[in-house]
């Protein structure tokens, strides 16, 4: 199994590699158009290799879609944490009855004598 999750990523860092040597040239990435920089005097721009565009348009990506996961999951997780809660509840309502009931034992005569006899 491990050697099946090395050949994995070995597959994923290869096709990483070669898409950063396939998209090594420089792009100017911009915050906004062009015209309205120019209307506010404003242009935000840097040039940076096209790979790392796209690596980080990709992360950004995937933490937008984990962050949405995660919230859609609120429900499902509120709905876990009570149940943990009231299985909590119910395991210690047991013990106090099982302890109530073993301290009814030792309180009940009748059933002390029996117990002594036999």
């Amino acid at each position: 199994m491990k050697t099946i999750r090395y050949g994995f990523w070995a597959v994923v860092g290869l096709c990483l590699i070669l898409i950063g040597l396939a998209n090594r040239d420089f792009v100017t990435v911009r915050a906004m158009p062009e015209t309205l920089a120019g209307l506010i005097n404003l242009s935000p721009d840097i040039e940076l290799p096209l790979f790392v565009v796209i690596f980080i348009a990709v992360g950004g990506g995937l933490l937008i879609g984990f962050f949405w996961e995660w919230v859609r999951e609120h429900r499902q997780r509120a709905e876990a944490r009570a149940r943990a809660r009231e299985l909590a509840d119910l395991r210690r309502e047991i013990q106090t009855l099982r302890g109530a009931a073993a301290g009814a034992k030792d309180d009940d005569d009748v059933l002390a004598l029996l117990e002594k006899a036999s």
